[in-house]
């Protein structure tokens, strides 16, 4: 366990950082305490370039620096601390987790809530002086109006399917903002482009199998990990489909 959290709290609503402030005092597992407060985003700085801190507190909507301005310079400093939104705006969590947010709550925030997110970051501290490894990638995906971080590792395939992704992991699917190539572009370490309308997790690689698809006739087709239905393999892949099951 840790000592108590040394929390900086960004809000330019002087009652927003009180109502704060409270909450961080219920919280106890882990404890956090405001070690100091900024009213906009050239005082945070100004705080966080003098003194170490655990936590960044951030609001979004602020005036002339935003919250997501801030958080990207955050980012740039030799000992960045995590940063967690705290925000009434729900409309920017896709930025904010792109900028590496450890989380975003939207006000009014619960005590059960901020301790959830607390937990979070003292995780992260933990494994970061523990010297633990990069923490595993992720994908960003909206999830029955929440915002999900999804472990690479947990998925199987991306399949473009009309107007959106699929993401498939062994349990269920989600649905992706991405767009395949961009995704392809991203992770292309980790995925495979099977189709012009998948990319497969090259470890979840199990068989190529002569196949019968109903649109493109007599073909090939992968079986995957974790998953009884195959996936269809273009004449033009077949080849790197077969390299990626050989190594």
């Amino acid at each position: 366990m840790l000592p108590p959290l040394q929390v900086l709290l960004v809000d330019d609503e002087t009652l927003a950082r009180s109502r704060l402030r409270r909450l961080l005092g219920e919280c106890r597992a882990p404890a956090a305490e405001v070690a100091a407060e900024a009213g906009n985003a050239a005082q945070a700085m100004d705080w966080l370039r003098r003194q170490h801190f655990d936590l960044a507190l951030l609001d979004v909507r602020m005036p002339e620096t935003d919250g997501l301005a801030l958080a990207a310079a955050i980012r740039r400093l030799p000992e960045a601390p995590p940063v967690v939104f705290v925000t009434a705006h729900s409309d920017h969590a896709l930025r904010a987790f792109d900028l590496d947010a450890l989380d975003y709550l939207t006000k009014p925030v619960r005590t059960e809530r901020l301790q959830q997110a607390l937990q979070k970051v003292e995780r992260h501290l933990l494994a970061m002086r523990g010297g633990a490894a990069v923490a595993p990638e992720t994908i960003v995906i909206q999830d029955r109006g929440q915002i999900v971080r999804l472990p690479l590792s947990e998925v199987i395939y991306f399949k473009a399917e009309l107007k959106y992704v699929t993401v498939r992991t062994a349990s269920r699917s989600y649905i992706a903002d991405d767009s395949l190539s961009e995704l392809e572009e991203r992770h292309g370490a980790l995925f495979l482009r099977i189709h012009r309308n998948a990319l497969v997790a090259r470890r979840a690689l199990r068989a190529l199998e002569r196949h019968d698809d109903p649109e493109e006739g007599e073909g090939w087709a992968v079986r995957l990990d974790g998953l009884d239905e195959v996936l269809a393999v273009s004449r033009r892949q077949l080849v790197a489909v077969r390299e990626a099951l050989t190594r």
